[in-house]
Formats: structure tokens, C-alpha cells, sequence
């Protein structure tokens, strides 16, 4: 009688397995977007806890941002791109450093 599995073969080469790096590259994948995604929220968070955590406070505030971006000068708008690029870098780090525990893969579960 035959076995309902075949027998694994042992690899002779030091390569991982394909399934292994696009195991590792969609969990990398996932940990970048739902990163950006979360890092968004606080954005959003903020803006919602200066206009009075109602929905008429936060649409001012945009509006407000919105207008002040429109009129500025390059270098003003140059500025506000560098304090962005700067915040959302160490909101990124912030929430990386909170989800440490789920930057490695449970290679457990991938069966591959």
C-alpha cells in the first residue's frame, strides 16, 4: 500500500524554498500597509481631537490646513512637506515599535 503523501526529499541546495520568501515578502507586504494605514488613522485622530471630536471641527480644520496650504509660498510648502515626511516617519517608527511582536512571520503556519 502505497503512502498518502509522498516523501519529502531533502534539499541538496541552500536556496529556501519559494514558498518561504513569498510567504515572508506577503507578510512584509501586510506589515507596511496596515502600518501606513494606522499611521493614517492618527492623522486623521489628530485632526479629529483638535476640531472638538466632532465631524464639523475636523472639516474645518481641513479646511483651515487646506487653505493655508493653497496660499503659501514654495518654500513654506517645502517646509510643510519635510514637517509631514518627518511626522509620518516617526509615527511609523512609533507604531512599528508598538507591533514589534508581529514584524517576524509564525513560519508555523505556513505549510509549505
Amino acid at each position: 500500500m502505497k503512502p498518502f503523501f509522498p516523501r519529502t526529499v531533502p534539499r541538496k541546495d541552500k536556496r529556501p524554498a519559494l514558498g518561504a520568501v513569498l510567504f515572508a515578502a506577503l507578510h512584509a507586504c501586510g506589515l507596511i500597509a496596515t502600518t501606513l494605514l494606522l499611521t493614517w488613522g492618527l492623522f486623521i485622530l489628530f485632526f479629529l481631537a483638535i476640531g472638538g471630536f466632532s465631524f464639523d471641527g475636523l472639516m474645518h480644520q481641513l479646511a483651515n490646513l487646506a487653505s493655508r496650504y493653497v496660499a503659501a509660498d514654495p518654500d513654506r510648502i517645502a517646509n510643510f512637506r519635510t514637517v509631514v515626511l518627518v511626522s509620518h516617519l516617526l509615527l511609523s517608527g512609533a507604531v512599528i515599535v508598538l507591533r514589534r511582536h508581529a514584524l517576524l512571520p509564525k513560519m508555523e503556519a505556513y505549510h509549505g
